[in-house]
């Protein structure tokens, strides 16, 4: 069920941002650590760099803004179209599964329409575009990746995967569930709840025309829409690299990342020790999550992109605002998720409390660097808290339709 005033929330969501565009110069995000980071600030384009070399303001005129803006909305729109394709497979997967008229009692919202609306209401996608970073950019070619590889169209993910990963090297790991959303295709139930329906069939004595029916609904694994991702994805990483002339040693600003901040509190003979666990942490859970949730491969890339906004090195509220938007992809699968009250104020009251730590310890110095660990490590918890629920969420949602089919 679409939501009917869709249009109209948007144009007041562009309309908002605008207002903050043009009015909110006061609120000085940009010089927010929450909003702009070193990896995220505009003074890292070359034309910022260029403009401030030249004692002009990078944040003068609204150019660059404008740019932000316009991914913004953009992010919004392909979040929606990804949605309607997501709806489509869901439809397909429970038609075959004589599921329709049992799933379609309990929640049946049009999940494009919301996670849309999510992503362009967030509070934190808000202030990251007020804010003049280049989070929106990234948070954008992530979308594009997981348009791209939803539709299977090749060359459009392969172009977000290398435009994501030149901006930063963390979505590097979203290379599994793009594989398996070009080879599978959109998210479905898993491939036992289609054997037992077929297993099902079998006993009562159905026709081979509807045998065939039910083994067909099995998806196979397509490697030709995956060859033609790798031809892209080279073809687009050699033009990236000829045009930016890159260099290795530089790619995602880790490199300035761990030389300029992190390591002025260490021993340099832990470089490489911290090197390998700092990052590690992300790979670890990358084997695991892809064999669990295979079978729902644009769910995986939700939970990828939401431990990379946990675990990143400089994270920013625009990761949080890209995984909060794709959450919302899935509200009829987990529509029975647990804690939803208890996450809802825990992120509004971190949002509250951070600034005022933050003013508390630097400006006011009435405080300490603990106060704002302490609102970090809140913000951490509820993260996890809410990527483990949505996982268990969402295996409760197979294991129901599992039972369904047996029943």
């Amino acid at each position: 069920m679409a939501i009917r005033n869709f249009w109209s929330m948007a144009a007041a969501a562009v309309g908002f941002r605008l207002l903050l565009v043009l009015f909110g110069e006061d609120l000085h995000l940009a010089s927010r650590p929450e909003v702009s980071t070193p990896l995220t600030s505009i003074r890292r384009l070359a034309e910022g760099y260029w403009l401030k070399q030249a004692s002009m303001s990078p944040y003068s005129g609204l150019l660059d803004i404008m740019i932000i803006y316009i991914a913004d909305f953009i992010a919004a729109m392909l979040i929606r179209a990804t949605g309607r394709r997501l709806q489509i497979a869901r439809n397909i997967s429970l038609k075959s599964l004589e599921l329709t008229e049992a799933v379609s009692n309990s929640v049946n919202v049009s999940a494009g329409d919301i996670a849309s609306l999510i992503y362009l209401w967030n509070p934190w996608a808000l202030v990251t575009c007020v804010g003049s970073c280049t989070s929106p950019i990234e948070n954008l070619m992530v979308v594009i990746m997981i348009y791209g590889a939803c539709s299977r169209l090749a060359p459009l993910a392969a172009f977000g995967y290398v435009m994501a990963t030149h901006l930063s090297l963390y979505p590097a790991i979203l290379i599994v569930p793009i594989i398996l959303l070009l080879g599978y295709g959109p998210d479905a139930p898993p491939t036992k709840v289609f054997r037992l329906k077929s297993s099902n069939a079998s006993k009562t004595d159905v026709s081979d025309n509807d045998k065939s029916s039910s083994s067909r609904d099995v998806q196979q694994f397509l490697w030709k829409p995956v060859f033609h991702f790798i031809l892209w994805m080279l073809f687009w990483t050699f033009y990236v690299l000829l045009l930016s002339s890159i260099v290795l040693n530089k790619v995602g600003g880790l490199q300035e990342m761990f030389e300029k901040y992190f390591f002025a509190e260490v021993f340099d003979f832990f470089r490489s020790f911290f090197l390998i666990v700092f990052n590690m942490n992300i790979v670890f859970m990358v084997l695991p999550l892809a064999i669990r949730l295979k079978h729902r491969p644009c769910f995986l890339a939700f939970v990828y992109t939401a431990i990379v906004a946990i675990l990143k090195s400089y994270p920013s509220v625009g990761d949080s605002a890209l995984y909060l938007g794709l959450l919302g992809l899935f509200a009829n699968e987990l529509a029975e998720m647990q804690f939803t009250f208890f996450l809802f104020f825990g992120y509004i009251g971190v949002s509250l409390l951070s600034p005022v730590m933050h003013n508390l310890w630097i400006w006011r110095g009435t405080g300490n660097a603990n106060f704002y660990f302490a609102t970090g490590l809140a913000y951490t918890c509820l993260q996890t808290v809410l990527v483990v629920e949505s996982v268990s969420s969402m295996i409760k949602h197979d294991r129901k339709l599992r039972l369904l089919v047996t029943a």
